[in-house]
């Protein structure tokens, strides 16, 4: 399901965030990148209820971030497995870990990212592929794309002009 509004509809963030969800489907996520299948195992894990939890996978599922498959005929039960498309979820994921450390972790990291083989902590970054480059607010900016609507062309004039101010006021 797609944001009513075309200027939502077309923005990826926003098309993301439509096939994400909300929190919980986040954390469903998080959970399925370190090897969790089954319904009793995202259920023990984040302690959702199983009726928001079914919703949410449900969700996913035809979101096209997981792909449900048997693996028990009696009792019937499914496991969610990830697809191409969930598993390239996984950055979100790690820049959400690096953020929460970074900023929302007083009392110390609680959890880390390290590197399977040595065991070595891993820091994410965001770069460039083509120039190794830190992709960040003060390097990149939007713009509109071969099919960006005349709103999203607009929405993105309004935003040239507002860097184009803030640039030549730092000058």
């Amino acid at each position: 399901m797609q944001p009513r509004l075309l200027p939502l509809a077309e923005c990826p963030c926003a098309r993301a965030v439509e096939a994400v969800g909300e929190w919980w489907s986040i954390l469903i996520l998080r959970d399925a990148l370190q090897g969790f299948t089954r319904f009793d195992e995202f259920q023990r894990s984040l302690g959702i209820a199983p009726n928001m939890l079914a919703r949410r996978l449900k969700h996913l599922t035809e979101a096209g971030l997981f792909e449900r498959r048997l693996y028990s005929e009696r009792p019937q039960r499914y496991e969610y497995v990830l697809t191409g498309r969930g598993r390239d979820f996984f950055p979100v994921v790690a820049a959400l870990v690096a953020f929460g450390n970074r900023h929302l972790a007083p009392e110390g990291e609680a959890l880390l990212l390290t590197d399977r083989e040595s065991g070595r902590p891993v820091v994410p970054g965001f770069a460039d592929a083509q120039t190794a480059q830190p992709v960040s607010p003060d390097n990149v900016t939007v713009i509109a794309g071969p099919q960006a609507s005349a709103a999203m062309q607009q929405r993105l004039a309004i935003v040239a002009t507002r860097h184009a101010v803030a640039a030549i006021s730092r000058e």
